[in-house]
């Protein structure tokens, strides 16, 4: 089921939780109960199997932490993981991943967010959208706030195949908890050990990636009936309303409008447009000699709208800077921006698929009528609203509704800001007419070539 590998062998741990204890054999002896030949032999590694009793008494002698606890266990046998941690499980042995960066923007989302994993009704949550969006980043935020305020222990379980992220460095009890629930979930292992060891503790396990597989859902949900103080969040490429669950859409960060960028220069397009402030944050660790001049602003603030303002997209434009000026780079994002999107390094195939590549499966992969009115709307002028979608597609005006609101569930279109009164406006993605306009061009080739085998 899972792979535990300590990090040192048990003489090694011992010796070293004695030494930091300020202890010699005799007086740990004295104090554990322990004789000191026993301590002497298991230092030595004379012993294979100590009595688990025996690593106890050993334990509270020296005073280890519930993490110290776990190396012992895992030292002597790495298979009694769930045994071992069901004893110690609490918020110091589940941490969510550290984040890397301060999150810029999404206050409005993660307060929305974090204010749910609070209450006792939302336990089953779904974070939604586009492929780059920031859905891990926002959920890495929340699981943290509440592991840090509230001390609840946040199991974190990367399902992507390529990801292992676990918040903790290999080899330590708090990543091989992790890799163990990872296992659990992936394989679609019975749950009852999982189960055990939550019990009846408040613990929030977020699965990213997650596929909703129809194997592992049901498990999840009866998971979530045995361990009444269970909390699970999701997030998905794709929205799948799991029974009882709600569904949070994460369009992009929020971008300049046309208005915007004709009126205003510099510093004014920074102020709470958060798009523009990160695509700058990594336009000065690519390109430290360039100041924010009103120019420098200005074009960034243009490239951020190219771009849909999608955090992982303006990231990966950011480092073409060492090739580009700001307005070359500009001009790219406005004719051909998918080229700009997996960055200028080249990809380490083991990664798994670009952003390129899932934002395209994220498009073409529709179903025909999805795609079909995706088309449909992107030939429409901005805004439009949904009666004209229902006009253009030749559909009535609650199929319409319904349809586009399953495109903006997903991401591929954004609402656009309107003043009090005015019908709710949208807009399709620049990123996703550039998919729309690609596979229109790919689409005729390959049905030639299909037809020619």
């Amino acid at each position: 089921m899972m792979n535990c590998q300590p990090s040192a062998g048990l003489d090694v741990l011992l010796q070293n939780a004695r030494r930091r204890a300020g202890l010699t054999q005799e007086q740990l002896a004295g104090l554990s109960t322990v004789s000191v030949r026993a301590i002497r032999d298991l230092e030595l590694g004379r012993v294979q199997h100590p009595r688990r009793e025996t690593l106890k008494l050993l334990a509270n002698a020296m005073r280890l932490s519930d993490a110290r606890r776990v190396e012992l266990e895992l030292a002597v046998d790495a298979k009694a993981v769930g045994r071992v941690f069901q004893d110690i499980y609490g918020v110091g042995l589940a941490t969510p991943p550290p984040p890397l960066r301060p999150l810029i923007g999404r206050r409005p989302e993660l307060e929305a967010l974090t204010a749910r994993l609070r209450t006792d009704h939302e336990r089953l949550l779904t974070l939604v959208g586009l492929p780059g969006a920031g859905k891990t980043r926002l959920a890495q935020e929340a699981a943290s706030v509440i592991h840090a305020r509230d001390r609840i222990p946040v199991l974190w379980v990367s399902l992507d195949d390529t990801a292992e992220t676990t918040g903790a460095a290999p080899n330590t009890p708090q990543s091989t908890v992790t890799g163990w629930v990872r296992a659990l979930v992936r394989d679609g292992e019975e749950f009852e050990e999982l189960a055990a060891l939550i019990g009846s503790k408040a613990t929030l396990i977020v699965l990213d990636g997650y596929d909703a597989s129809p194997s592992v859902t049901p498990r999840l949900l009866s998971l979530l009936r045995v361990c009444e103080r269970l909390k699970i969040l999701t997030t998905t490429d794709r929205p799948v309303q799991l029974p009882g669950g709600r569904l949070l859409p994460l369009a992009p960060l929020p971008v300049p409008t046309a208005a915007d960028l004709a009126e205003a220069v510099g510093g004014s397009l920074v102020a709470d447009r958060h798009a523009v402030e990160l695509t700058l944050s990594h336009v000065s660790y690519m390109r430290p000699d360039f100041l924010p001049t009103d120019s420098v602003v200005t074009t960034v603030a243009h490239i951020c709208r190219a771009l849909d303002g999608m955090p992982q997209a303006l990231e990966a434009a950011a480092s073409w800077l060492l090739l580009y000026s700001p307005q070359q780079l500009l001009d790219i994002a406005r004719t051909s921006p998918l080229v700009l999107l997996d960055g200028v390094t080249p990809a380490d195939p083991a990664a798994g698929p670009t952003l390129g590549e899932r934002l395209t499966a994220a498009v073409t992969g529709l179903d025909p009528k999805a795609a079909g009115l995706l088309r449909t709307l992107a030939t429409l002028d901005d805004p439009w609203t949904v009666d004209g979608a229902a006009r253009a597609s030749g559909t009535s005006l609650a199929e319409a509704a319904r349809d586009v609101h399953a495109l903006l569930v997903r991401g591929l279109i954004r609402r656009l800001p309107t003043t009090a009164g005015d019908p709710v406006g949208f807009t399709v993605l620049n990123l996703v007419r550039a998919v729309l306009d690609e596979d229109r061009e790919t689409a005729p080739a390959a049905l030639a070539a299909a037809l020619s085998d």
